[in-house]
Parts: structure tokens; sequence; C-alpha cells
């Protein structure tokens, strides 16, 4: 196991009109990158100026966190990953298909995908030691929706259970939308959020 050498930069962006968060996530020592969904083309094109964009990986495939995928990809022909469970959601077919605990390195720094279904079939979130990219899977005060559909509550409620509250309570958690938190600081709500249910 290879250690990770560099610390990444991570840039994050509100645009579009949910004012979803985009994540250009940096390795400082390499000036590479990869960009963390496409809500809105230009301040992703701006902020990526200058950088060397291996991969657009995708969270999740609702319309929000995809609709400049094509533009984005115009400027930055760079394969495109995608959960294969939400892969039909793009226009065209994905480069490649991000699976349960894939590692995705760039210069010195490697993102581990998890799967974390709930709020779609194939959302993922992205860990790096110390900051967790969570998608549309976990927000300051709970889940992400899942549409009034209690099996779909149900699995994302595993997913958080099991693939995010296990990583440090000082993981700082970066979400699709609105301002980040921690590990720890969700980790006690968790029996309010079952109890308050979908």
């Amino acid at each position: 196991m290879s250690a990770q050498a560099s610390t990444p930069e991570i840039r994050r962006l509100e645009t579009g009109p949910m004012e979803n968060n985009v994540y250009i996530v940096v390795d400082p020592e390499t000036n590479r990158g990869v960009i963390v969904d496409a809500s809105e083309a230009r301040p992703i094109i701006e902020a990526a100026r200058g950088l060397e964009i291996e991969y657009i990986l995708l969270t999740h495939g609702d319309a929000d966190h995809i609709a400049a995928l094509e533009e984005v990809k115009r400027v930055y022909p760079v394969p495109v990953g995608i959960h294969a469970a939400d892969a039909e959601r793009l226009s065209t077919p994905p480069d490649f298909e991000i699976e349960d605990g894939q590692e995705i390195s760039f210069g010195n720094t490697t993102l581990r995908a998890m799967h974390t279904p709930g709020h779609t079939p194939g959302s993922i979130s992205l860990y790096t030691p110390g900051t967790l990219l969570s998608g549309d899977t976990l927000f300051p005060g709970g889940p992400g929706t899942t549409r009034g559909d209690k099996q779909r509550f149900d699995q994302i409620i595993a997913s958080i259970t099991e693939k995010l509250f296990v990583l440090p309570d000082d993981t700082t958690v970066l979400p699709g939308h609105g301002e980040g938190t921690t590990i720890g600081a969700e980790k006690p709500s968790l029996q309010e959020w079952i109890e308050r249910g979908f």
C-alpha cells in the first residue's frame, strides 16, 4: 500500500440554479486534478484552467449534477466515471464505471470510491484521508432525500452507517449542496434521523 505523498487542495464551486457544489480536487505537487460533478460549465472550466485534469467523476446521475457534463467534456476531454447503477442517466455512456472500493489516482493523490446508494441507486462518495466528498448522501443534519421511499431510506441509512460513519470523526464532509460538516458532528444524530424517517 503506497503512502499518500501530498494533501490535495480541494476547490469548492457553488454552481447552477440548485446551488450545487462542484469540487476540483488538485494534487499540488503535480498540478493534476479531477472534477467532481458538473452542474454549470463556465465556473468549472474557469476554475480548472491551468490544471492537468485527468478525470470527471460523478457522484450520481441526478440532472443537477450532470447538466453541464457534455460542455465541460468538450473543454476537458478526459474519461468520465459514474457508478454502473446510474450510468444510464447520462446522455452518452461513461468512459468507465466506478466500483465500490475503487481507487482513482492522479499525481500523488488517490480518491477511494464508496458505493453509497439510497439517494440514487448509483450514488458514490469519494474519500481521501481527512476529507469525504459525500455527494447527496450525507449533509449537515441528515441524509439526502430518498423521495418518500422507505426502501431507499433504509438503504441510505445503511450506506451512512456502514461506509461513512466508520471514518475518523475528524473527517471533513463536503456535500453536494450547502456547507460542510464532519463525521463526528453528524454521528450522534443517527438515531434521530432513523426515528424521523423518510
